[in-house]
């Protein structure tokens, strides 16, 4: 599988791609999509790196894998192509972001507008097997992704990191908390944010204030 990372982050990457795990997992995702249908399409495997280059990351939002269904994947976290529902969990984010902005809920669900302004949505795993969710965890791709957390952390200062539900609030252990602001809350999905969990987190207001304060330009959300 060609290894599609922009140079930016092919660089900042550069001992971890080489590393015998990262082979094995290319190796291993090749002849998946080879086999099965698998998604995000090939192509857009490494996306969020494309519209979020190094130097311009300013927020990191953590997911766990791609959507499983036709349609859906692009290679950035809880965003859909253009035209598709709203899968719940999104919904519940632009929900949130109209009760602490008091913006709009877009026509769309596609990111991409984030992601080309800082934002890095990054799947913990890269890829999945159509309607298996979870098929391509414990492969390879959490090291890669933990590698990432832990190069931004270390490399850059004043990241914002939004991390929600429990699987990705257990990353905050490779964020050094005395250089960027870690902010927590249960996870968008129906099952954590009617029990209260989600609703009212203010994460996005929260973000811009900081950012504005370290001197850099807020997210349109």
């Amino acid at each position: 599988m060609k290894l599609d990372l922009p140079p930016d982050w092919k660089k900042e990457l550069q001992e971890e791609i080489k590393k015998e795990y990262f082979q094995n997992l290319l190796q291993f995702v090749k002849q998946e999509y080879e086999e099965n249908t698998c998604f995000p399409p090939q192509d857009l495997i490494f996306n969020a790196f494309k519209h979020s280059g190094f130097e311009n990351t300013k927020v990191v939002i953590l997911g766990q894998d791609p959507y499983p269904n036709p349609g859906q994947a692009h290679g950035l976290c809880f965003s859909v192509n253009d035209g598709v529902k709203f899968p719940p969990s999104l919904k519940n984010i632009f929900r949130e972001i109209e009760n602490d902005l008091n913006k709009p809920i877009p026509l769309s669900g596609n990111l991409e507008r984030w992601a080309d302004q800082g934002v890095l949505l990054l799947n913990a795993t890269l890829s999945v097997r159509a309607r298996e969710t979870g098929s391509h965890q414990n492969k390879g791709w959490e090291i890669f992704t933990d590698s990432v957390i832990r190069i931004i952390s270390a490399k850059k200062e004043n990241v914002v990191f939004l991390l929600w539900g429990g699987f990705a609030q257990k990353k905050v252990k490779l964020i050094d908390q005395t250089k960027h602001l870690v902010l927590t809350s249960g996870h968008p999905s129906p099952l954590s944010a009617n029990r209260g969990y989600w609703f009212g987190n203010k994460h996005f207001s929260q973000t811009n204030k900081y950012l504005q304060k370290k001197g850099k330009k807020p997210i349109d959300w």
